[in-house]
């Protein structure tokens, strides 16, 4: 007789439906009808077989479950730029979401601007089986990639769609601000071109101040980063000493805004006593900037509720009853009255 060896993980017999069966007392097919929530199980019976499975610690097998139901209740999350709030606060509502919905997600990583890796991506979700994929991958060329392949399983993006139309309502928000507060003369720092989300804020921009009867003075254009608006910090210093300056910047997300009140700072110029900032995203440290930022806060968890309820409906398994909440602006300190 072999004796454990100290630090030793013994490994144990893989549990299959037969010894969940037997535990039971019930027949096989009654062990699948419960690992596939099929209605037609006495509470009784199901409460047997879900002991029995907790007891021999049972795990159920996705790949051989759906075999038998073509299901393999994973959903596909193909990201990009992870490394930004957006992106990662997105995945991680989605796995909330998921959950909630007794679904789990696999993720793939593609880089947003090459084509080639976003269809690999998608294979390799498609390889493990999952019954549809969430894009969270906001770069015109990955949804263009994605449109042109043949996936075969439905395709939710996070950033297009019900969701767009929000994150143009976003930016129009900061407008409306700024102009309640008697602002005028309303420049922006936008992201980058190729974005989805850039190209909504912009347009939700365009329309607010076209509705107002405003033109917008000055635009910038960075990449998501604090670095990036910091950079533009100069341009938009020498901006403000021109005859007629912005009194206040709609910028596209929170880290540009704090990069460029920093870089304004340093160059002799206070928010929001020579101009108002407003950003968007809400992250979480918006609140401790200095100033502290106001910005339009988007209901990340409930595009995600969204994205999954949509993929969810469309295998028929449960209907589509999540709606996102609006836009809301989060009023601070960074936006002073004309």
């Amino acid at each position: 007789m072999s004796e454990a060896v100290p630090g030793q993980t013994t490994m144990r017999a893989r549990v299959g439906v037969r010894e969940v069966a037997a535990a039971a007392g019930v027949s096989t097919q009654t062990v699948s009808r419960v690992i596939n929530d099929h209605p037609h199980i006495r509470p009784e019976t199901r409460g047997r077989v879900l002991a029995a499975m907790a007891s021999l610690g049972y795990r159920v097998n996705n790949a051989a479950r759906a075999l038998g139901t073509a299901t393999t209740r994973t959903i596909g999350v193909l990201a990009t730029d992870t490394d930004l709030f957006g992106p990662a606060a997105g995945i991680a509502a989605l796995e909330r979401a998921a959950r909630s919905a007794g679904r789990w997600i696999a993720t793939a990583y593609a880089d947003g601007t090459d084509a080639a890796s976003v269809t690999a991506a998608a294979e390799h979700l498609l390889a493990q089986g999952v019954d549809g994929i969430v894009v969270v991958a906001p770069h015109m060329t990955a949804l263009a990639a994605l449109a042109s392949a043949e996936l075969g399983v439905p395709v939710s993006p996070l950033h297009s769609g019900g969701g767009a139309a929000r994150q143009r309502d976003g930016a129009a928000l900061a407008v409306d601000h700024l102009v309640e507060r008697g602002h005028r003369r309303i420049a922006r720092l936008s992201g980058p071109a190729e974005w989805l989300e850039a190209v909504a804020r912009d347009s939700g921009i365009d329309a607010a101040l076209s509705r107002h009867g405003l033109t917008g003075v000055a635009q910038w254009r960075g990449d998501w980063s604090a670095a990036s608006g910091t950079a533009l910090a100069g341009e938009m210093s020498a901006a403000l000493r021109a005859a007629e300056p912005p009194t206040a910047v709609v910028v596209a997300n929170d880290q540009m805004a704090l990069g460029l009140m920093a870089g304004l700072a340093a160059t002799g110029v206070t928010v929001p006593d020579d101009v108002s900032v407003v950003g968007f995203d809400d992250n979480p440290d918006a609140a401790y900037y200095r100033p502290a930022l106001t910005t339009v806060r988007l209901d990340i968890a409930g595009e995600a509720r969204r994205c999954i309820a949509e993929l969810v409906d469309a295998t028929g398994e449960i209907p589509d009853t999540a709606v996102p909440g609006p836009p809301r602006l989060i009023e601070r300190s960074s936006v002073r009255s004309r």
